[in-house]
């Protein structure tokens, strides 16, 4: 874990300047998730790095868990985060799914979410495991998927 960890920030240190941006980076184990974090400190380049709707933010997670994999020979989980974005972004989640589960418990009907991206869906339906009277799943394949809320 150590050794990976000190791989993915050698690589993080590596990519930083290619992108012509004076972010900086550190990198961390987060045994919960079992995930390694990148938090990245890109004072006023902040926005560029995270993109129109977290897009270049998601590519450079590609590109650090593809390097990461070619480095170690293992596939280990990247998650970067920039600017407190990812906790804005999942505490967005969150009360989306209250507002949907809400819906779905008032109307009685199931509720679909569009348009969200793997990692959207697994903190709704991470913070919607916690709920006695409300189930989620996901539907669809591929570009497709959504996810459906109901009551119990």
């Amino acid at each position: 874990m150590k050794k990976t960890t000190e791989s993915l920030q050698k690589i993080v240190n590596e990519l930083m300047p290619l992108m012509a941006t004076k972010a900086t980076a550190d990198v961390s184990f987060d045994k919960e998730n079992e995930a390694y974090v990148v938090n990245i400190d890109a004072g006023d380049e902040t926005g560029l790095l995270i993109g129109k709707k977290g897009e270049t933010l998601d590519s450079i997670q590609t590109i650090l868990g593809i390097t990461l994999k070619q480095a170690t020979g293992e596939w280990n989980r990247v998650v970067v985060n920039v600017g407190d974005y990812r906790e804005k972004e999942e505490d967005y989640l969150k009360s989306l799914a209250e507002s949907t589960a809400q819906r779905a418990k008032e109307t009685g009907e199931p509720q679909s979410l569009y348009n969200l991206k793997p990692w959207q869906r697994r903190v709704v339906h991470m913070h919607l495991a916690e709920k006695a009277d409300i189930v989620s799943e996901s539907m669809g394949e591929g570009e497709e998927r959504y996810l459906v809320v109901k009551a119990k």
